[in-house]
């Protein structure tokens, strides 16, 4: 992988050829930012990129829309799902005349075909503009995987937990932590599952070193294990045995931090850090 030095000081062909692959089918992009080395952070080589393409003629800027790969990644949809977005898609290209172009790792299941759907609803103007937008989100991910450097841009997200045992005072060890998206009331798929340390946090975020994808999540806690093993002489069953915690990701670069603070008869969460 090139540092950001290496490409301040490379070649102007090869500086468009190592990110050829940021804005696909339009070298022309990568060729104007060479003409405003060096950059001081990845940041800044984003920041060119972007207004390059702002500027770029207008119909080149509809080829790079109309250029564009189908949506990739949508294996984990349903049988039904994905007949609904194929449907979606192809009323979407005959309606503005490019495919439809979303930053799939930033949705959820449910998340993209709504989008699909409210974007199908928008008008021309409008929809060029979004569709350029997501182009830009799909080349910052490109990009941070292309070029180490200083400043690098914002593009991926967090979710972590801890749990806090009330009674003790102290972090619970041991907790198994399950993660699920929320597709639908009668599905959930399990996206990460792991268990608490000596701090009572797990080893590593439940979901990181991407972006989150927009869904709603279920948290689910194996919180009575934890009691029988530290406070015996507790009635069976527990009072609480599983604590699901349900809650929304809207911004899919944040960090969302939900701890479980937790007795063996109560337990309460909030949005951390």
């Amino acid at each position: 992988m090139p540092s950001l030095d290496d490409l301040n000081r490379a070649a102007r062909k090869d500086f468009v050829a190592a990110l050829g692959a940021v804005f696909a089918h339009a070298p022309r992009v990568a060729e104007a930012a060479a003409a405003r080395r060096p950059f001081a952070t990845v940041e800044g080589l984003l920041a060119a990129l972007r207004e390059a393409l702002e500027a770029a003629p207008d119909a080149e800027r509809r080829a790079l829309l109309t250029n564009q790969p189908e949506c990739a990644g949508l294996d984990r949809l349903s049988e039904a799902e994905h007949a609904r977005f194929a449907a979606l898609t192809a009323a979407y290209t005959d309606r503005f005349g490019f495919p439809f172009i979303l930053c799939v790792q930033r949705h959820g299941r449910a998340a993209l075909l709504r989008a699909c759907a409210a974007r199908l609803a928008s008008d021309p103007e409008t929809e060029r503009a979004t569709a350029q937008d997501e182009v830009l989100r799909i080349a910052a991910i490109r990009l941070c995987a292309l070029v180490e450097g200083a400043g690098m841009p914002r593009t991926t997200g967090r979710i972590s937990t801890h749990v806090l045992d009330t009674v003790t005072g102290r972090p619970a060890p041991g907790v198994e932590v399950e993660l699920h998206e929320w597709v639908s009331d009668t599905e959930t798929v399990l996206i990460a599952r792991a268990e608490t340390n000596a701090d009572g946090r797990t080893d590593a975020p439940l979901v990181g070193g991407r972006p989150v994808p927009i869904a709603p999540y279920d948290l689910r806690f194996r919180i009575g294990d934890h009691f029988r093993a530290t406070h015996p002489g507790l009635p069976e069953p527990p009072f609480l045995d599983i604590v699901s915690l349900r809650f929304g990701v809207a911004d899919p670069e944040g960090h969302y931090h939900v701890p479980l603070v937790a007795s063996p008869w109560s337990y309460q969460t909030y949005r951390g850090s």
